[in-house]
């Protein structure tokens, strides 16, 4: 009931913007008007009055922040969880809000000063108390949430902040009554948003835009049915009010300028135990060990930004540096990750920098045996260009043949051990392969790493621009492709993978689905990345949503052709329910055939490509019979190949950023040919609008 429910305030008496410490208070030095400061803070406390309890602690002189009551500590029935602020400039309210809690009959419990947690700011129990979800990334560490999860006996599910501007949990996320989730998206890494996806059904989950995030809209207080904000947009205020909740706006803009609102201003003390809910953490550590010139070459730095990239935590163990110039260092470091995926991910990273576990935790190679040709085992280790040693029966052994893109198989023939490089296709029933990153280390000379720190090993580091507005051509090509379609034509699209890096894979699905395309020409590349976009959301390993490449990325690519070898081919990926959308998917679905053709680069290949070129050639040649139009959407090699098999009288659409490209096409003399020299990601969103937009007049005679 509202009357069982008690807030815990602290009037603004000395609130100020005195230092800066995120970014809201920028700007606002002593800007904060006090009157209107605390005419806010009177009203909001009115408004909390008629739906709970509110307690008060005693504002004190000299800490201005006090006032956001949500950072003094979490509290789970009569247990709290202090605050252990990680600026110098809040560590004064500690000991007052811990008196506070001590006087109020609470069991305090106290993190290492060395190791930050900010309360309920960081730390917000899902309303049905099903678990705890805990924050961090800016003002806590997620080496703290194990101990939450301890005292508080309750499951722990950990959020990686990644924008600055919601440097606390509570500025982005809000659990509510009944299992709904207001919250911003876009503050959090892919992995966390997995997480919260996994665990919040669709329909509980409300999402909003950066307009209402940075009003602080999330930071508000639920009380039952009640929901007490800063300000919202009409439409949240819809989507809240669609499933139950009654929305009180009460402006609090004085606070927001030091970066608080509803929630930083109250502290929920009354959280109640379920008996059936117990302590739980995925949070998984290791210690690992860094050795050589880890300053002068930036390794060390380069190891730990890995680490917190990837949303991971660290502390340096040990570290002894070395005193003279060529002198190595030597360091171990515990690295923290929130999952053992994450944890894998990290730790196969800082491998590829010359980490190894310490001498007294080196443990042997995990490994598995192949139960399908071709097939690796789940979790392999991708291998890269660096020479590497695996572990077998307590001794290392130099990896032969070493190359990029493989997995490691183990032989022991007459007690001797072997490993070496093999390629997925190659992998034959009964070959045990390394698994997981245990056992494995870089070997790597001193004096070459101070170059290797200097190139991160990534794909597309680059991004890709346009030149200039299509629009106009664009009307024309659509004009085109509707009357094709509608006569019972047909269009073969001829694309690269460049249709997927920028962002045209859901465009020419759309064209696929709408029945605009009747085949589609490629190679083993557009495949491999449209379905690693569908099932990972990146493109050679780059964020399709952020355009920024991932922290081990580059594999995602072999990954994904490992996952459609073990289905056997495309159609079966998307029989199983395995691939559930992209281009190849709709090819599968529509009854689009298609032909990947092969080349000496390709990884894997995926099932379906065609290795003997010949036949390929055929294929291509086979599907191109009867064309009308194709579209040849930023490819040289296959555009240039389908160009010299196709005759004069089809109509070519030829879509490259390069101009050397078009150009080509254009000099075959063709009059049906149109080049256009764009960002081909935009030219297929225009081209799908236009034709949204078009009514077709021409009618079946």
């Amino acid at each position: 009931m509202a009357e069982s429910i008690r807030i815990l305030m602290c009037p603004p008496d000395h609130y100020d913007v005195d230092y800066v410490i995120n970014p809201w208070m920028e700007g606002n030095i002593h800007k904060s008007s006090r009157d209107r400061a605390v005419e806010q803070w009177q009203k909001l406390h009115h408004v909390l009055k008629d739906v709970a309890v509110v307690d008060l602690v005693n504002p004190q002189k000299g800490w201005p922040d006090m006032v956001f009551t949500a950072n003094a500590g979490l509290v789970l029935g009569d247990n709290v969880v202090l605050s252990r602020f990680f600026h110098e400039e809040r560590q004064g309210e500690e000991p007052h809000f811990k008196q506070w809690f001590e006087d109020n009959g609470f069991t305090v419990y106290e993190l290492d000063e060395d190791l930050p947690f900010e309360g309920a700011g960081d730390a917000l129990l899902d309303r049905e108390g099903r678990w705890l979800w805990a924050g961090y990334g800016f003002r806590s560490e997620l080496d703290s949430h194990p101990y939450l999860a301890k005292w508080l006996d309750i499951e722990v599910l950990s959020l990686h902040l990644i924008d600055e501007r919601f440097y606390h949990l509570d500025t982005c996320f809000c659990p509510l009554t009944g299992g709904y989730l207001l919250y911003y998206p876009g503050a959090f890494d892919s992995y966390s948003n997995h997480l919260i996806e996994m665990r919040v059904p669709v329909e509980k989950r409300i999402t909003i835009e950066e307009a209402d995030a940075v009003n602080f809209a999330c930071n508000a207080v639920n009380v039952n049915q009640t929901i007490v904000m800063n300000k919202a947009s009409d439409r949240l205020k819809e989507s809240l009010q669609e499933v139950g909740f009654n929305i009180i706006e009460t402006p609090l803009t004085e606070f927001l300028k030091a970066g608080g609102a509803a929630k930083c201003l109250t502290l929920r003390i009354t959280e109640p135990v379920l008996e059936d809910v117990h302590a739980n953490t995925p949070i998984e550590s290791r210690i690992l060990r860094m050795e050589g010139h880890l300053l002068d070459a930036g390794i060390m730095n380069t190891a730990l930004d890995l680490v917190v990239d990837n949303g991971g935590s660290f502390k340096v163990l040990n570290f002894n540096l070395g005193i003279e110039r060529q002198s190595t260092s030597v360091a171990d470091v515990r690295v923290s990750a929130p999952s053992h995926q994450l944890m894998e991910e990290i730790s196969r990273q800082l491998i590829d920098l010359g980490a190894v576990a310490p001498p007294q935790e080196v443990c042997d190679v995990k490994i598995e045996t192949v139960t399908k040709a071709g097939v690796a085992p789940d979790d392999f280790y991708v291998t890269t260009i660096y020479p590497t040693e695996v572990r077998v029966n307590g001794e290392w052994s130099r990896v032969q043949e070493q190359r990029m893109d493989a997995a490691i198989v183990v032989r022991e023939t007459n007690g001797q051990t072997t490993a070496s490089c093999k390629i997925l296709r190659d992998l034959a029933i009964g070959d045990r392969v390394v698994v997981d990153v245990d056992g494995i280390r870089t070997a790597r000379k001193t004096e070459s790493r101070e170059q290797r720190t200097t190139q991160e090993f990534s794909f597309m580091g680059a991004g890709v621009s346009s030149e200039r507005r299509v629009e106009l051509v664009v009307e024309q090509i659509a004009w085109e492709l509707r009357q094709i379609r509608d006569r019972g034509g047909k269009v073969v699209v001829t694309a690269g993978p460049v249709v997927i890096h920028t962002g045209g894979a859901q465009h020419l699905s759309s064209l696929m689905r709408n029945g605009y395309v009747q085949a589609l020409l490629g190679g083993n590349a557009i495949a491999v990345h449209d379905i690693e976009q569908a099932l990972m959301g990146t493109s050679l390993g780059v964020d399709m949503q952020k355009g920024v490449p991932v922290r081990g990325g580059h594999r995602h690519h072999l990954k994904v052709i490992n996952t459609v070898r073990r289905c056997g081919s495309i159609a079966q990926a998307v029989e199983q329910g395995v691939l559930p959308k992209g281009v190849m998917y709709e090819c599968v679905k529509n009854n689009i055939p298609f032909c990947l053709a092969g080349s000496i680069r390709d990884d894997g290949p995926l099932p379906d490509t065609e290795m003997d070129l010949i036949k390929a050639q055929a294929e291509y040649a086979r599907l191109l019979e009867g064309t009308d139009m194709i579209l040849m959407l930023s490819t040289m090699l296959h555009s240039i190949g389908v160009g010299n098999m196709t005759p004069a009288g089809v109509k070519m659409v030829c879509v490259d950023i390069n101009p050397a490209v078009v150009t080509k096409l254009s000099d075959r003399g063709s009059v049906e040919s149109v080049g256009v020299v764009t960002d081909v990601g935009l030219f297929l969103s225009l081209l799908v609008n236009q034709l949204e937009k078009l009514t077709s007049p021409y009618q079946l005679s």
